[in-house]
């Protein structure tokens, strides 16, 4: 995960803020890797002791409280928070977390760790990303919290084709995927959508929470993450 962290660096000039509700592992994990970029990190916990997890370095703020609760939300900056990733121990916590941070404060990058991946599906099918699976956890939180770019899958043994994982920025969602194609000179090999793959045809439209996994000229990556964050109207 260093590397990809590295390059976020690169990629995000001007901090900004993040909060994060659960401070276990994973949530001290992201939270220092966050801190550590330059980025503004709160952190909130009903239990106190938890924030001894954070690492010596972190200088971000610990919030003590209910993660879904607004007062305790506004004390860490959820009106001005960029991300929020819910990441407790608990499924009905978190998922009430990331609604409230969604729907109540309207942050745009909403990421829950759900332990059910059936009750995973439902959510994503409302519209909030989750993660369910344990060992790639703070990655794909990473990944998800700090979208531009692509995650490379494969090369071919030239060196010269790339599949990846590119991150589809905001505006895309409600065009066809071949519009897409079209501006980016990318083939979009398939999507994964609410967990499931699907091969796009020519009626395909893009949608909220979609990944896209495209094969492009590993020399043009550049050229095709920028097309897929901007919108079609700037491609």
């Amino acid at each position: 995960m260093v590397p990809l962290l590295r390059r976020h660096a690169r990629l995000y000039g001007c901090p900004v803020h993040f909060v994060i509700l659960g401070c276990g592992r994973v949530g001290s994990m992201l939270a220092g890797e966050l801190d550590s970029l330059g980025h503004s990190v709160a952190v909130v916990d009903l239990d106190p002791g938890a924030f001894r997890r954070l690492p010596s370095a972190f200088t971000g703020l610990t919030v003590k409280g209910v993660g879904f609760d607004r007062e305790t939300l506004e004390n860490a900056g959820i009106k001005r928070a960029h991300a929020f990733a819910a990441v407790s121990s608990g499924d009905n916590t978190n998922i009430l977390g990331a609604r409230v941070a969604r729907e109540t404060y309207g942050v745009e990058r909403v990421v829950a760790r759900i332990y059910d991946p059936r009750r995973a599906e439902i959510y994503e099918r409302l519209g909030i990303p989750t993660v369910a699976t344990v060992a790639w956890t703070a990655g794909q939180f990473m990944r998800r919290l700090l979208p531009l770019g692509a995650e490379e899958e494969y090369r071919d043994p030239t060196g010269q084709i790339s599949l990846g994982e590119v991150h589809l920025g905001s505006m895309w969602p409600g065009h066809r995927a071949a519009r897409l194609e079209e501006a980016s000179g990318a083939r979009i090999a398939f999507i994964t959508r609410f967990g499931s793959p699907v091969l796009p045809g020519t009626d395909t439209v893009l949608q909220e929470g979609d990944l896209v996994h495209a094969v492009f000229r590993a020399e043009r990556r550049s050229e095709v993450e920028a097309i897929f964050q901007s919108g079609p109207g700037e491609a």
